[in-house]
């Protein structure tokens, strides 16, 4: 049974939280690589033990495709988190697969885009996860400079952050998610995996992520 949009992301939140891919801790935050504090952390990579999650993964990337009938020759990893969720999504649709690397490689050949990707290629970009948004719409300019045409970006779970909405407008490429942190919370409730409180600082946070982490920065330092 296919299952529609919203029980389908409401359904990967319960599979996330029930793995331990996202932990939730409003009272004693995880610190960001930006030195951002927040309530939630993700880390999909836990996908890769779970057979079953992987393959609802990849089917929900796969529908969203033919749903929104998005041109692809070739499916583009981010490294690391997206690479092995774009091997399952490049197996499952039968396309050639490349891989992006955060820089430029500084020996051998200098590459960035790792693969066989001809000019004019369309490409759709697979991402673990958008926080900023920054890392995500990265990837573009070289997959461009490559000659490659990037159709739209497709990612397992977003937060939901406005300034991931002006990094993505900024390139005019659509992003497409299969969860996000409104799903997650509401996720949270029903199993109680986290208190009345505790919601309310996670809804604050993901209000104002800055004023949220100065307020818990200056209260515990």
């Amino acid at each position: 049974m296919t299952l529609g949009r919203d029980s389908l992301s409401s359904r990967i939140a319960h599979e996330l939280l029930a793995i331990g891919a996202v932990s939730l801790s409003p009272d004693d935050p995880y610190t960001w690589a930006s030195g951002l504090k927040s309530p939630v952390y993700c880390d999909n990579r836990l996908i890769m033990g779970y057979p079953g999650i992987r393959l609802l993964v990849t089917s929900a990337f796969a529908d969203i495709m033919g749903e929104k009938q998005i041109a692809c020759d070739v499916i583009a990893g981010t490294a690391t988190a997206g690479i092995p969720h774009a091997a399952w999504l490049a197996h499952h649709m039968d396309l050639p697969m490349v891989y992006v690397r955060g820089a430029v490689k500084s020996h051998g050949k200098g590459k960035q885009v790792e693969g066989v990707l001809f000019p004019g290629q369309r490409v759709v970009v697979v991402e673990d996860l958008i926080s900023t948004g920054m890392s995500s719409t990265a990837v573009v300019a070289p997959l461009e400079a490559a000659g490659a045409v990037v159709s739209a970006i497709l990612a397992i779970f977003t937060y939901g952050l406005k300034r991931a909405d002006e990094a993505f407008k900024s390139i005019e490429i659509p992003l497409y998610t299969l969860t996000s942190f409104q799903d997650l919370i509401e996720a949270a409730a029903q199993s109680e995996r986290v208190s009345e409180s505790g919601l309310a600082s996670l809804e604050s946070w993901h209000a104002d992520p800055e004023a949220w982490s100065d307020q818990f920065t200056d209260f515990t330092g």
